[in-house]
């Protein structure tokens, strides 16, 4: 087994007020499975859409978002299939958090083409 605790997950932030805490992941622990914490600031609208190579789900805990065309509140999932367009809209007039999960070794594919392995999955 291995404890992430809450102290000592890496964190990072992105512009626009999108911040991420990592938690399962290859190098803590988790060869198959990647998970973090999701913040998305009050305002935040969507960023041009991205896509995965694998499927993603969202499980908002607070708030409410928009991914895509869903509006999602807390208790809600999403499951985004690999190749569909995601893009992340805070609706709601506080943070919202979300956890989202993926397949480890995933792929992410910019708008403008660019591919990218965040570090909060590595």
């Amino acid at each position: 087994m291995h404890v992430i605790r809450a102290a000592e997950a890496p964190q990072f932030q992105l512009p626009g007020g999108v911040g991420f805490t990592g938690y399962a992941a290859p190098s803590r622990g988790s060869a198959g499975l990647c998970t973090w914490r999701l913040t998305v600031d009050v305002g935040h609208g969507g960023d041009a859409p991205h896509t995965l190579d694998r499927d993603e789900v969202f499980m908002v805990l607070t708030g409410t978002v928009q991914v895509g065309e869903e509006k999602l509140g807390p208790g809600d999932a999403l499951v985004v299939p690999a190749g569909e367009p995601i893009a992340l809209a805070n609706l709601g007039e506080d943070t919202a958090e979300l956890i989202v999960a993926v397949a480890a070794g995933f792929t992410g594919f910019m708008a403008d083409g660019t591919t990218v392995q965040p570090p909060w999955a590595q």
